[in-house]
Protein backbone atom coordinates (compact mmCIF):
# COMPACT_ATOMS: atom_id res chain seq x y z
CA UNK A 1 0.00 0.00 0.00
CA UNK A 2 1.43 3.48 -0.76
CA UNK A 3 1.97 6.16 1.96
CA UNK A 4 1.39 9.17 2.33
CA UNK A 5 3.40 11.76 4.44
CA UNK A 6 2.09 15.23 5.17
CA UNK A 7 4.24 17.39 7.47
CA UNK A 8 2.62 18.12 11.23
CA UNK A 9 0.13 15.11 10.34
CA UNK A 10 2.12 12.13 9.60
CA UNK A 11 2.20 9.25 7.43
CA UNK A 12 -0.32 6.99 6.49
CA UNK A 13 -1.34 4.11 4.07
CA UNK A 14 -3.72 4.31 1.46
CA UNK A 15 -5.65 2.44 -1.18
CA UNK A 16 -3.39 2.18 -4.04
CA UNK A 17 -5.68 4.06 -6.64
CA UNK A 18 -7.67 6.26 -4.33
CA UNK A 19 -8.58 10.06 -5.33
CA UNK A 20 -5.93 11.93 -3.53
CA UNK A 21 -8.28 14.32 -2.02
CA UNK A 22 -10.58 11.34 -0.74
CA UNK A 23 -7.35 9.54 1.01
CA UNK A 24 -6.65 12.99 2.67
CA UNK A 25 -9.93 13.77 4.26
CA UNK A 26 -10.27 9.71 5.30
CA UNK A 27 -7.07 10.72 7.70
CA UNK A 28 -8.67 13.62 9.29
CA UNK A 29 -6.88 16.11 7.35
CA UNK A 30 -9.55 18.93 6.39
CA UNK A 31 -8.21 19.99 2.99
CA UNK A 32 -10.57 22.07 0.75
CA UNK A 33 -12.27 20.76 -2.56
CA UNK A 34 -14.41 23.77 -2.83
CA UNK A 35 -15.64 22.62 -6.00
CA UNK A 36 -16.42 19.27 -5.50
CA UNK A 37 -13.10 17.98 -7.03
CA UNK A 38 -13.94 18.75 -11.03
CA UNK A 39 -10.57 20.86 -11.18
CA UNK A 40 -12.85 23.91 -10.84
CA UNK A 41 -11.47 26.02 -7.99
CA UNK A 42 -7.85 24.90 -6.97
CA UNK A 43 -8.48 24.58 -3.16
CA UNK A 44 -7.29 21.40 -2.92
CA UNK A 45 -3.75 22.23 -3.89
CA UNK A 46 -1.07 20.65 -2.40
CA UNK A 47 3.13 21.16 -2.78
CA UNK A 48 4.98 18.17 -3.50
CA UNK A 49 8.07 17.41 -2.02
CA UNK A 50 8.19 13.79 -3.20
CA UNK A 51 6.77 11.63 -5.42
CA UNK A 52 4.57 13.92 -7.70
CA UNK A 53 2.99 11.92 -10.53
CA UNK A 54 4.31 12.24 -13.68
CA UNK A 55 1.01 12.67 -15.21
CA UNK A 56 -1.69 14.90 -15.02
CA UNK A 57 -5.69 15.65 -16.36
CA UNK A 58 -5.89 18.11 -19.17
CA UNK A 59 -8.50 19.69 -16.68
CA UNK A 60 -5.89 20.17 -14.10
CA UNK A 61 -3.32 21.15 -16.63
CA UNK A 62 -5.74 23.92 -17.95
CA UNK A 63 -6.81 25.09 -14.38
CA UNK A 64 -3.48 25.82 -13.25
CA UNK A 65 -1.80 27.50 -16.52
CA UNK A 66 -4.94 29.40 -16.58
CA UNK A 67 -4.38 30.49 -12.30
CA UNK A 68 -0.75 30.75 -13.05
CA UNK A 69 -0.56 27.70 -10.51
CA UNK A 70 1.54 25.57 -13.20
CA UNK A 71 4.82 23.65 -12.15
CA UNK A 72 4.17 25.08 -9.01
CA UNK A 73 1.21 23.31 -7.03
CA UNK A 74 -1.16 20.17 -7.74
CA UNK A 75 -4.94 19.46 -7.67
CA UNK A 76 -5.51 16.87 -4.97
CA UNK A 77 -8.76 16.01 -7.12
CA UNK A 78 -7.13 15.48 -9.89
CA UNK A 79 -4.04 12.61 -8.34
CA UNK A 80 -4.49 9.23 -8.22
CA UNK A 81 -2.42 7.35 -5.58
CA UNK A 82 -0.31 4.78 -6.98
CA UNK A 83 3.00 5.30 -5.33
CA UNK A 84 4.73 6.85 -1.68
CA UNK A 85 4.02 10.68 -1.82
CA UNK A 86 4.84 13.56 0.23
CA UNK A 87 3.45 16.66 0.33
CA UNK A 88 1.74 19.98 2.13
CA UNK A 89 -1.83 20.48 1.62
CA UNK A 90 -2.00 24.62 1.29
CA UNK A 91 -5.36 25.28 1.79
CA UNK A 92 -7.27 23.68 4.76
CA UNK A 93 -10.87 24.06 6.56
CA UNK A 94 -9.38 25.26 9.66
CA UNK A 95 -6.39 27.44 8.02
CA UNK A 96 -9.32 29.30 5.75
CA UNK A 97 -12.39 29.71 7.67
CA UNK A 98 -14.53 28.10 5.95
CA UNK A 99 -17.66 26.20 7.11
CA UNK A 100 -16.63 22.73 5.70
CA UNK A 101 -14.42 21.89 3.17
CA UNK A 102 -16.87 21.46 -0.31
CA UNK A 103 -19.27 18.98 -1.55
CA UNK A 104 -17.69 15.54 -1.46
CA UNK A 105 -15.64 14.22 -3.81
CA UNK A 106 -16.79 11.52 -5.88
CA UNK A 107 -14.38 8.33 -5.63
CA UNK A 108 -13.46 8.29 -9.45
CA UNK A 109 -11.72 11.90 -10.89
CA UNK A 110 -13.80 14.21 -12.11
CA UNK A 111 -14.50 15.41 -15.15
CA UNK A 112 -13.06 11.81 -16.68
CA UNK A 113 -9.55 12.30 -17.13
CA UNK A 114 -7.60 12.71 -20.36
CA UNK A 115 -4.09 12.09 -18.79
CA UNK A 116 -1.07 13.79 -20.28
CA UNK A 117 2.78 13.28 -19.33
CA UNK A 118 4.17 15.93 -16.84
CA UNK A 119 7.29 16.87 -15.75
CA UNK A 120 6.84 20.42 -13.22
CA UNK A 121 10.56 20.95 -13.83
CA UNK A 122 9.41 21.29 -17.65
CA UNK A 123 6.98 24.06 -16.30
CA UNK A 124 7.96 26.14 -13.39
CA UNK A 125 8.81 29.12 -15.45
CA UNK A 126 5.54 29.39 -17.19
CA UNK A 127 3.61 32.68 -16.27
Amino acid sequence: MPKITIPEYGTFETQEGQRLVNAVEAHGIDIGHRCGGYAGCTTCRVEFIKGEPEVISQAEYDKLKTTKLLGKVRLACQILVENDMEFKPLMTVKEMGWPDPGPPAEETVTPIPDWIEFSPDDHSQED
